[in-house]
C-alpha cells in the first residue's frame, strides 16, 4: 500500500512539473530565466524557488540525521548554514553595486582567468555534489519503500529530471519550483501537524534533547558552520543565480524571505530525527526504516513525498545552473539550447555514477564543498566589503589552502592520510619534520572544525599581506 501510494503521488506530481513547464524554449529563458515575454521573475517565483532548492532532500535528511544523533544541537547547527541567505544577500548587492553581473564577473577583473578559472572548479564540484546526494536519498527512499538497492529509481528519476529539465532549463526550473514548493509545503505540513499532535511529542522535550549521542558534536558542527556561512552561499550556482536575474529590490527581498521560510521547514523537519531518539527508535536507513515503523503509513509517506519532491526541485535547478556554468562562464559549449541540454546530460550521468559508486555519507558532500569555498570568505571581505586590490599571489594560497582541506576531510579515512592525523588531542596539533602540521584524532567534525580554522588562518595571512588600497 505505502510503495502503490507513493508512486501514485509521485506520479502525480511529475505529470505536474511537466504540465508547467514552458512549452517553448527561448535562448534567455533557457539561461537568464526569463519568460517567453522576457520579463523576470516575481518576488515569490524567487522566493518559492529560492527556497525549495535549498531545502533539497539531502539537507531534510541531513537535519534529521545530525538532530536524532546530536539533538536541538545538531538541527540548529545545520539550520545555521541557511544563514547563507542573508550573507549571500549582502554578497550580491555588493556585486551588483559595483556593476558586476556575476561572481566570475568580479573575480575576472581582479585575477583574470585564474580566479574564474579555480572558482569555476568549485562551483562544478558542488553541482555534482548536489545531483549526487539528491540522487542518493532517492536511491535510499526506494529501497526502504520497495527493497533492492534502489538503483532503478535512481536512474528513472534521474531521466525524468533530465526530461523536463532539458526542454526549458532555467525558465522551466523556476516555474516547477513553484509547484514543487507548494505541493512539498502541504505534504510536509501535514506530516509536520500529525508529529506535532501525536502522545508521544512534547515540544520542550525536543528543544532540549541531547540526541542519541550528546550534543558536544552538535555545538562542534554549529561552529563549523559559523565559520563557512560567509563563503557557503558565493559557491552555490543556484543561489548565485537567482541573485542577477530581478531587479536589485525584489531580489534583496527574496533573499530575506527564502532565510525565514527554509531555516524554519530545516528546523521542523530536524524535529522527525530528535522525535527518533527521544523515543528510544532503532537508527535504519538513515532514518527512513526508523520512520517507517514509527508513523502511521499515511505519515511516512507524506514524509517520503517531501523528500522526493525536494530532490526534484534540485535536481533541475542544479542542471540549469550547470548549463549556464559551462556554456556562459567556461565557453565549453554553443550558447544554443541543445549546447545547455548535452551540458545537462553530462552533468547528470556523472552525479547518477557518483551516487552508483561513490562516498554514502551525506554531510560529506556540503562539508567537502563548503571546505573548499572558504578561500572566498577572505577574498570577498577583503576584496569586495573591504574595497582592497589583492595580489594574485594572495588569491592562490587561500584557494591552494582552501582545497587542500576539502581534500583532507574527504580522504580522512584513507590510511595514508590517517596516518597523519596520530594520536593528538584536539587542540594539540604539531609539526612534522618542521613542515607539516598534524591534525588532531577525534571525532570527524572536531577535525573538520580544525581544518576550517586552519583555512582561514592561511587564507587570511596571505590576502592581507597581498592586500593594497584599491
Amino acid at each position: 500500500m505505502q510503495a502503490t501510494a507513493l508512486i501514485s503521488i509521485v506520479a502525480l506530481i511529475i505529470v505536474g512539473s511537466i504540465a508547467v513547464a514552458p512549452r517553448r524554449a527561448s535562448i534567455e529563458g533557457f539561461f537568464g530565466g526569463l519568460s517567453v515575454s522576457g520579463s523576470a521573475p516575481g518576488l515569490w517565483v524567487l522566493v518559492l524557488s529560492q527556497v525549495t532548492t535549498w531545502i533539497f532532500a539531502r539537507s531534510l535528511m541531513n537535519a534529521a540525521i545530525l538532530g536524532y544523533y546530536y539533538g536541538i544541537a545538531g538541527t540548529l547547527a545545520y539550520a545555521a548554514y541557511y544563514g547563507s541567505f542573508l550573507s549571500g544577500a549582502l554578497i550580491v548587492a555588493r556585486l551588483r553595486s559595483k556593476g558586476a553581473e556575476s561572481l566570475q564577473d568580479w573575480l575576472g577583473t581582479r585575477f583574470g582567468t585564474v580566479g574564474t578559472g579555480s572558482y569555476n572548479v568549485v562551483v562544478a564540484l558542488r553541482l555534482l555534489s548536489e545531483v549526487f546526494a539528491n540522487l542518493l536519498v532517492i536511491g535510499l527512499i526506494a529501497a526502504a519503500v520497495l527493497g533492492g538497492t534502489g538503483t532503478w529509481a535512481i536512474v528513472v528519476l534521474a531521466v525524468i529530471g533530465l526530461a523536463y529539465s532539458a526542454w526549458g532549463g532555467l525558465s522551466a526550473a523556476l516555474r516547477t519550483d513553484v509547484v514543487q514548493m507548494l505541493l512539498f509545503l502541504a505534504a510536509f505540513g501535514a506530516a509536520f501537524l500529525a508529529l506535532v499532535f501525536s502522545p508521544d511529542f512534547n515540544l520542550g522535550a525536543v528543544l532540549t534533547a541531547p540526541g542519541a549521542s550528546g550534543p558536544y558534536n552538535g555545538w562542534i558542527l554549529l561552529a563549523v558552520a559559523a565559520l563557512q556561512v560567509f563563503s557557503y552561499p558565493a559557491h552555490d550556482p543556484v543561489m548565485m543565480d537567482r541573485g542577477f536575474i530581478a531587479d536589485p529590490a525584489t531580489t534583496q527581498r527574496s533573499f530575506l524571505h527564502a532565510f525565514w521560510i527554509s531555516t524554519l521547514c530545516i528546523i521542523a523537519f530536524g524535529f522527525f530525527g530528535i522525535q527518533a531518539s527521544l523515543i528510544g527508535a532503532e537508527y535504519e536507513g538513515q532514518l527512513i526504516g526508523t520512520w517507517a515503523g514509527m508513523f502511521p503509513p499515511w505519515v511516512f509517506v507524506l514524509l517520503m513525498v517531501s523528500l522526493v519532491v525536494s530532490a526534484l526541485s534540485t535536481l533541475d535547478s542544479a542542471l540549469a545552473s550547470a548549463a549556464r556554468l559551462v556554456v556562459e562562464e567556461l565557453h565549453l559549449a554553443p550558447r544554443t539550447l541543445n549546447g545547455g541540454r548535452i551540458v545537462m546530460v553530462a552533468f547528470m550521468v556523472a552525479g547518477a555514477a557518483l551516487t552508483l559508486w561513490g562516498n554514502k555519507t551525506l554531510f560529506d558532500a556540503v562539508a567537502v564543498s563548503g571546505t573548499a569555498s572558504m578561500f572566498l570568505t577572505p577574498v570577498l571581505v577583503v576584496g569586495l566589503l573591504g574595497g582592497r586590490t589583492i595580489a594574485l599571489w594572495s588569491y592562490v594560497v587561500a584557494y591552494g589552502a582552501a582545497i587542500l582541506g576539502a581534500f583532507m576531510y574527504f580522504a580522512r579515512s584513507w590510511d595514508s592520510i590517517a596516518a597523519v592525523w596520530g594520536n593528538k588531542t584536539l587542540f594539540d596539533a604539531v609539526a612534522v619534520s618542521g613542515t607539516a602540521s598534524i591534525l588532531p584524532e577525534g571525532h570527524k567534525y572536531e577535525q573538520l572544525l580544525v581544518i576550517c580554522i586552519c583555512v582561514l588562518i592561511v587564507g587570511f595571512a596571505s590576502v592581507l599581506a597581498g592586500a593594497r588600497k584599491g
